[in-house]
This record gives structure tokens, sequence and C-alpha cells, in this order.
């Protein structure tokens, strides 16, 4: 993939593969006996779907981040590096499921089929989106998509609310949200969990483990092991690679399933790692909370770098066809941004309508 100096991570700006990390990479395919065989069960067609999934999303923070160089807004959250959990996650759910994203895996709004041009202009602030202009947390119903909630974690007994509207409606169908590792400390995520588990609700909740909660390291909010939350809540846990975007995929499919068959909710912790700020405002400050060590070793582990590099070496797909996967990503990225920038001159919204669709103040 093409990359972009000026609003990219140093890491990536000069990416190339590392036979050590691609071997990891290779190996974490095949280590699993069911998520080697749900992975070798995709043709080249889903291959290339969850590579232009990745491609997509890079491509949208890049626009995002261009727009905040450019004064066209003030911040955006991105989800550059985390990719693989959001679009590998959304590729291993069905039509009818639904998903509670945070802002961060804004990669699943693309996926679950919202207009590109509904993602830019949440950030512009036009009425293009279900919200009218009114925030930027945007989703629909109609594609699956629980808009995501400002306070993170509060996410999570909504999407166990709408399992267990699935499971006494007798209906086969998921919910799926993720939540932070700092997030977890809220109440609101235990409750979630809790109830779930207990009523065996068909939830999936996805713990993104990037090491940082908005500007505090991990270690100085949390001692214990997310992987004890199995245990600790009675529902099933798998543990993923959160920059694997094929694993990813796979342990996702195996959670669905488990909550098809009435197994539910399953918990997945995603090691990944945040590379950039809380938002583009505060990168710098961001940069200092870890060694420099620690950005190569997670810039080596390019969620999309790594798996192009696997499609070439372990499938054989020609870097050509990357290239026109790319191409067409790219232009669909450039004419929705263009577009959506075009309606900021006819499609503001209307301070008359600021009170419809509110309840209570």
């Amino acid at each position: 993939m093409k990359r972009y100096p000026a609003y990219e991570f140093p890491e990536y700006v000069d990416w190339t593969p590392c036979p050590e990390v691609q071997a990891a990479f290779a190996g974490r395919v095949t280590a699993d006996a069911e998520r080697r065989a749900l992975i070798e069960a995709l043709d080249e067609a889903a291959l290339l779907r969850l590579y232009e999934g990745l491609v997509l999303a890079r491509l949208h923070d890049i626009q995002l981040k261009r727009w905040v160089r450019q004064g066209v807004i003030t911040k955006a959250w991105l989800g550059s590096g985390e990719e693989a959990v959001t679009v590998g996650g959304c590729a291993a759910l069905g039509p009818d499921d639904v998903v509670g994203p945070m802002i961060r895996n804004g990669a699943a709004l693309i996926e679950r089929g919202l207009p590109l041009v509904s993602c830019f202009a949440a950030y512009l602030g036009t009425t293009d989106t279900l919200a009218r202009g009114r925030d930027l947390h945007i989703g629909d119903l109609a594609h699956g998509v629980v808009p995501p909630i400002s306070h993170v974690g509060d996410l999570v007994p909504v999407m166990a609310g709408c399992a267990l509207a699935f499971k006494l409606r007798g209906e086969d169908r998921v919910a799926l949200t993720w939540t932070g590792d700092g997030s977890t400390a809220t109440g609101a995520v235990h409750e979630g969990l809790r109830v779930a588990a207990a009523l065996q609700a068909p939830l999936v909740c996805v713990v993104q483990d990037n090491r940082v909660a908005l500007g505090t390291h991990a270690d100085a909010h949390y001692r214990g092991d997310f992987e004890a939350y199995g245990a600790a809540y009675g529902a099933t846990l798998l543990a993923m690679d959160g920059n694997h975007v094929l694993d990813c995929y796979a342990a996702t499919k195996l959670a669905a399933d488990a909550c098809r068959r009435g197994d539910g909710p399953v918990i997945l912790v995603a090691r990944t790692f945040r590379m950039g700020g809380h938002a583009t405002h505060d990168e710098r400050e961001a940069r200092d909370l870890f060694a420099d060590d620690v950005y190569a070793h997670w810039g080596k582990r390019d969620p999309v770098g790594t798996y192009e590099t696997w499609l070439i070496e372990q499938r054989g797909v020609a870097r050509a066809t990357l290239e026109g996967v790319e191409a067409d990503a790219l232009a669909r990225i450039e004419a929705a941004a263009a577009e959506a920038a075009a309606h900021r001159a006819d499609r503001a919204p209307d301070p008359a309508t600021q009170t419809h669709g509110v309840y209570a103040d």
C-alpha cells in the first residue's frame, strides 16, 4: 500500500516486511485447528475483501488527518494501526447481526455498508447522517450499526440488551461491541457482561486492549489479566492477535457461532496497540507514553502491511491485484470526501431542529 509521510505514523512511512514478524503472522494462521479451517475456507475474493476493508479504513483516517492539517476540522479519532480488530470482526458476522462500535472502530460503519459520505459528513456536521449533523458518533440501525456513545463502555449493556432481545424473540442474530482496556473499569461494562452471562445472551464483547486509556499507560490503570474475564463472568473467552486480520476474523467467527448455538456470551481479548494519540490533538504527548522501541515493535506489525505481505507470499496474490484494490478504494474515499465537503454549502443543520428527537434535558 502506498504510504503517506505527511499523515502516517513514522513507523509506517518506510514500512518493509520483517521476516521474523511475517513468520509469526503465518504461524498464527495455522496454530489453531479451528481457526485454520475457517481461514483456509476463504477464497481469494473473501481475502481481497478483507484487504479492501483494511485499506479503506486506513485511507479514511488519512483523509481525516488531512482535513485536520488543513484546518477543515479540529481533530479526529483514528483507528489506524488497530483496523484488523474491526475489519476482521465485522467480516465474521451475518447481515442480520448488529454491532456497537467505539469511535475508534469507525471502520465498522464502512464494513456494514454505511455510505462513505456519511462517515465524512459526521465530522463536517452536515445533515447527511442519521444524527442530522448533531453528533459525530453515528450509526444506522438499517445497516445494523448502533451509534457509539461518547462514554466508552456504555454500549456493553446496550448491546447485551440487543442480544437478549434476539434470544427472547428466537432470532438467529448476534450483537457485537468493542470496549477499550481503560473502559473495562466502568460499572457499565461489568453490569453488561454480568447480565449477558447470567442470561446466556448472544453477545460478543471485544476487549480492545491497545495498552492505553486516553492518556494513561495500561500499567498505571490495570494490574490484572483480561483473559481471566471468562472465568470471572462465567463466559467463554478467546484471545486474538488484534493486528492480525485473519486471526480476528476466525476468532470472531467462532465466537458468533458459539452464540448462535446458545453458548453466549463470548468475550474476545484483542492485543493491539494505539500508535497515535487519543485523537489527533495529542499525538506528540502520546508518543512520550512509551519508549521508541515499543513503537518500533508495533510498527513492524502494521495490520495492512503484514496482511498484504502474507497475501503475496503465502497465497500468491499478484501485487498488481492488490494495487487495483487500493486504487479503487482510494477513488471511493476521494469521491466521498469531495462530496461530503461540497455539502457544507447547503446541508448545514437548521438551528430550529436542534431539539428534534431530544426526549430530556
